[in-house]
């Protein structure tokens, strides 16, 4: 947890900063969005690989390797703006993509590694915990968001973002210390442990493992698609849309990741009120409401609030999905279903930033917004159905 503190301070900058560092850079509303969705895309291709091996060989060794690379990417974008380099380091790095403070594609390993530490009533508490100080690292970043305005009147131009990048490498760096110090979990210490909710899964719906696997990550495309089409150039658009720089989208963003972390805490109150997939539905929605009305606001002040209430709306029930999902397979398949969980978000995500790009460039602004609400529409109702059920059989 101490690793992801430091890794998400970094992420909360460049999830400000990145898309108008290149904006800054003259690159095109076009170009920006290719970029991130085939940051996005490698990403979710090295999911594919990572999830299933750390089940075999351990998380510990991946999350090192993360961090080597970040380190790389850091270094690279701090030296140079050739284009070649830079877009090669935001795919390595996963610049301003953001990921709560994840492992970006390695964090099926970090999932994995936390669900084997814990036994599973106590994996949402964990995982919200977790969720929380990741978000609170990233609202400590996006705060740092506001450098290049203090930076513009001592380097020109687009060199004011690119003190950015040693956050990054600073926090890369704690994070390997933090990880070197942390006990490896030996991958084949799996137990006889049986979850309870996949029992009560596969015993409501009669359907093998590896078909709810699937059926659920079906489902999870849909969200992240929605997802791609709107979040990752959140900050470009408020740029695009009200003309404010990175002083007021980094408080913005600050506020919102913020609120996430305490909504994430309060959401572990709700979910023994409701149950992870009642609190789950509930955010969703109300989430799901102030989406469609965020593009139609007038203010930017009106719209910054919007955005806040569903950011801490949205994201403070990761911790309930990620333990949902988890709690569909037994121990030793969890870096496996982490992966699916992750593949089934980020492949359609990658998606997302270059349809929504064009309608930028087509100023076309409302649009995206309006595609995603359809999207995580459809999401939710298909996960209220698939969870049916399935979690009054494990109360």
């Amino acid at each position: 947890m101490g690793a992801r503190a430091a890794r998400s301070v970094g992420q909360g900058a460049l999830v400000a900063d990145f898309a108008l560092y290149l904006h800054a850079l003259h690159w095109s509303a076009l170009n920006i969005g290719v970029l991130y969705s085939v940051s996005l895309l490698v990403g979710a291709l090295a999911t594919l690989l990572v999830g299933p091996l750390s089940d075999h060989f351990g998380a510990k060794g991946f999350l090192l390797g993360y961090e080597g690379v970040q380190l790389v990417a850091a270094s690279i974008a701090l030296s140079t703006t050739q284009s070649i380099w830079l877009g090669g380091a935001a795919i390595l790095g996963a610049f301003g993509r953001g990921a709560n403070g994840g492992a970006g594609p390695f964090a099926p390993a970090e999932q994995s590694w936390i669900s084997r530490s814990v036994v599973e009533p106590q994996w949402a508490p964990i995982f919200h915990f977790n969720t929380s100080i990741g978000l609170s690292g990233m609202a400590a970043g996006a705060l740092l968001a506001a450098l290049p305005s203090v930076f513009e009147g001592m380097l020109p131009g687009a060199a004011a973002y690119r003190p950015l990048f040693l956050i990054v490498l600073i926090g890369s760096v704690v994070c390997l210390l933090f990880l070197r110090a942390a006990e490896a979990l030996p991958a084949e210490r799996a137990t006889e442990e049986k979850s309870t909710l996949v029992e009560a899964a596969t015993a409501k719906t009669k359907q093998p493992l590896w078909r709810l696997m699937l059926t659920f990550g079906s489902i999870n495309t849909l969200n992240g698609l929605g997802i791609g089409m709107v979040g990752p150039l959140m900050a470009y658009w408020f740029h695009l849309r009200f003309g404010v720089g990175p002083a007021a989208i980094g408080g913005t963003m600050a506020i919102a990741f913020a609120s996430a972390a305490f909504m994430s805490l309060i959401g572990l109150r709700l979910t023994r009120r409701f149950g992870l997939v009642g609190t789950v539905l509930r955010m969703r929605l109300l989430g799901l409401a102030l989406l469609l009305a965020l593009p139609f606001s007038p203010f930017f002040w009106l719209a910054m609030l919007i955005f806040i209430i569903r950011a801490a709306l949205n994201q403070g029930n990761i911790g309930s999905r990620q333990a949902l999902f988890l709690g569909l397979v037994d121990k030793d398949r969890r870096g496996l279903a982490a992966t699916i969980n992750s593949l089934s978000i980020q492949a359609p995500r990658a998606i997302g930033p270059t349809i929504a790009a064009a309608f930028f460039q087509w100023e076309m602004l409302v649009t995206p917004f309006l595609i995603a609400g359809a999207l995580q529409g459809a999401y939710l109702y298909f996960f209220q159905r698939f969870f049916r059920g399935i979690e009054k059989k494990v109360r």
